[in-house]
């Protein structure tokens, strides 16, 4: 019980600092347009659809579109919680490890969202339409590039949550079931760029933070085993040379009490 609690306070914690750190992240919407801008213009070069062809398959469709906006609004924080939840209970010895992975990655994620950079839906002059919006669907409201932390939108948090609980499922999970997980991001990544909410770019960096934070962490754990394994090292010599100090020591008390004290100074 005392490790559930200690485990849900952490989480809490960190759910706490990761919405602090989205608030305070963007203290200024200067620049978000141009670095949006460029983005456009780089992924020129990536053999992808554009984000505004991906919008435009679904924009007929009304009802796609708001379930599209529901899942962006709504699903990412309830299946990072219920991941957790089954990596606690069913693997408790691979948690810390990949908790200790969705921190670092977020805590990355925050850093470089200090880079206010504008989501697709606020250029409608390249032909982006604000789904949510036009639905009466939208998490930020009116307000259009005034509304702050909206302008966090690279990398994407949603994209790398999403990646995260698949490489974690399919890694740790053993039952032909678990590749059914792979539809999360996939289907995450249709949510982000059809609701014109996110780049290409900002799902790519999500899961290049990914890879670095598993390194990074599986780094520090090594590290960490390397000097625990020396310290007992250590411990294990000292506990094997103690016990012939003490032998010896009662050994030349035995021997000063059959001989006598004078005997011995000589």
């Amino acid at each position: 019980v005392r490790l559930v609690a200690w485990e849900a306070a952490v989480i809490l914690a960190l759910y706490a600092l990761w919405q602090w750190g989205a608030e305070a992240a963007i203290t200024s919407s200067q620049g978000a347009i141009g670095h949006a801008r460029w983005i456009a213009q780089a992924e020129r070069y990536v053999p992808l659809p554009t984000e505004l062809w991906v919008q435009q398959q679904f924009v007929p469709h009304p009802l796609m579109v708001q379930v599209l906006n529901i899942f962006y609004a709504v699903v990412h924080v309830p299946a990072l919680v219920v991941f957790l939840i089954w990596l606690f209970v069913r693997h408790p010895r691979q948690y810390a490890r990949w908790r200790n992975v969705g921190a670092l990655l977020t805590g990355a994620c925050l850093l470089i969202q200090m880079v206010p950079v504008a989501p697709p839906r606020l250029l409608p002059d390249l032909g982006f339409i604000d789904t949510a919006v036009a639905y009466h669907q939208s998490v930020y409201g009116p307000g259009g590039i005034r509304i702050a932390p909206q302008l966090a939108a690279m990398p994407s948090v949603h994209v790398a949550w999403a990646i995260l609980i698949a490489v974690v499922v399919l890694r740790e999970a053993s039952g032909r079931w678990r590749w059914l997980v792979l539809a999360h991001p996939l289907f995450t990544v249709v949510a982000v760029v059809g609701t014109a909410n996110h780049w290409w770019l900002d799902g790519i960096v999500a899961g290049a933070l990914l890879g670095a934070a598993i390194v990074v962490e599986s780094g520090s754990r090594a590290l960490t085993n390397r000097l625990r394994l020396r310290a007992a090292t250590s411990d294990a010599t000292d506990v094997v040379v103690a016990p012939e100090a003490v032998v010896q020591r009662r050994t030349l008390y035995r021997y000063m009490d059959h001989n006598g004290a004078e005997t011995l100074a000589d």
